[in-house]
């Protein structure tokens, strides 16, 4: 009798032990959303710094290849998804899914889909405008505007499918699916990093304008990733996982060797120029963590608005010297990297003679910009906040 007791009673706890083994796993298409944002990210570095290396050579390079992959790979995972979940009445994810236009899916596959397509129609534009336009003198020419529209639909699908899990999710599963929430909110960072290329060089780290830009860029989406997971240490996650992918860039790239293939040639270059070494934002991050920790009974305009002076304050306080270290000899090595420069770079322009360069006529010009900034900043830390209490609703 004890026997036949002991028996179902194993058997009844291996299933539990099953169940939580397979509730604590990551889906494969989960795995494919993470794996498209990195590739994605890989791939504009690389194409960034193929073009400030070897110029334009032809649409079918690695970088390129390594950029449409995310197209592929969220094509792939969401299609699948939203084929499955519409024509399989059994999916287990029918019943938390949305409906669009009579197919059924989780709400973030839909949104990686749009991507995807994004993605791949601005393939032969961005080819076709090449070899009208030759190559690109700035970052955001109409082509790469429809390409960086539909990567950052692909990590917001991410985010969103994650989301979707997470908030279902508790114990060890809840955090793996915080983990790789964490990370694709990096890769945003990342993305948006590429974006504002253009206006935050070191050349600008002295200018308001450069704080401005930062301020109207990043604090609102550590405020939204930060509410929205609930770690401690979220913000300052973000902002590491960001800066050891640029490190990455920047210790990485340069082994590999290039030359130019367009001119005129202003700078030798035998190897691939990598991004500049990653601003500081872990530092901020850091202190808007230790606020944000100490604060959750605070009214949201409160919140956004200390947070905003203390995002300001501290990263002026972290990039400004920072910033004079990088235009000394000092940083002229291959750990800071502020030894490459472009090969169209010509030898009389700030960025190679190391020189800041003021983009306030006035001392009240760069205090404008700085006011302007404190704005941006609560403003989107604000929005940031709203954004993070609406993704913790997410359950499809």
């Amino acid at each position: 009798m004890a026997g036949s007791l002991q028996f179902p009673a194993t058997v009844a706890a291996g299933v539990r032990e099953n169940a939580r083994a397979e509730s604590a796993a990551i889906p494969w298409f989960v795995w494919c959303s993470v794996l498209a944002v990195t590739s994605a990210m890989v791939g504009a570095h690389w194409d960034i710094s193929w073009h400030r290396s070897i110029g334009r050579d032809t649409f079918w390079t690695p970088a390129h290849i390594a950029i449409y992959m995310c197209g592929v790979l969220a094509g792939i995972s969401s299609g699948y998804l939203i084929l499955d979940t519409t024509l399989r009445a059994a999916s287990p994810l029918r019943d938390t899914s949305v409906n669009i236009w009579g197919f059924r899916g989780p709400l973030g596959a839909f949104i990686s889909a749009w991507g995807g397509i994004a993605m791949i129609v601005s393939a032969p534009w961005d080819d076709w405008w090449h070899n009208a336009y030759g190559l690109d003198v700035k970052v955001l020419s109409p082509p790469h505007v429809l390409l960086i529209a539909g990567i950052l639909a692909v990590e917001m699908g991410a985010l969103i499918l994650i989301l979707g899990r997470m908030n279902r999710a508790s114990g060890i599963a809840r955090e793996k699916l915080n983990a790789l929430f964490l990370y694709v909110g990096a890769m945003i960072l990342v993305c948006l990093m590429i974006l504002v290329l253009e206006y935050i060089f070191r050349i600008y780290m002295h200018s308001g304008f450069f704080y401005r830009v930062v301020a109207m860029t990043v604090p609102g989406l550590l405020a939204g990733m930060a509410r929205a997971s609930g770690r401690r240490w979220a913000a300052t996650t973000v902002t590491g996982i960001y800066s050891l992918f640029i490190l990455g860039c920047l210790w990485i790239l340069p082994l590999f060797p290039a030359e130019p293939k367009l001119g005129p040639v202003y700078q030798q270059v035998t190897h691939f120029i990598p991004p500049e070494f990653p601003l500081l934002l872990i530092v901020p991050a850091l202190a808007l963590d230790m606020l944000w920790a100490r604060t959750g009974n605070w009214s949201a305009w409160t919140r956004a608005i200390v947070s905003s002076v203390v995002f300001l304050a501290v990263m002026v306080a972290a990039q400004w010297p920072f910033a004079s270290f990088l235009m000394s000899p000092a940083s002229r090595n291959w750990v800071f990297g502020t030894l490459y420069f472009d090969y169209g770079l010509p030898p009389t322009s700030s960025y190679v003679r190391h020189v800041f360069r003021p983009l306030e006529a006035t001392a009240s010009g760069f205090w404008m910009e700085m006011a302007a900034a404190l704005a941006f900043a609560a403003l989107t830390i604000r929005i940031g906040l709203a954004g993070g209490d609406w993704m913790r609703r997410i359950r499809r």
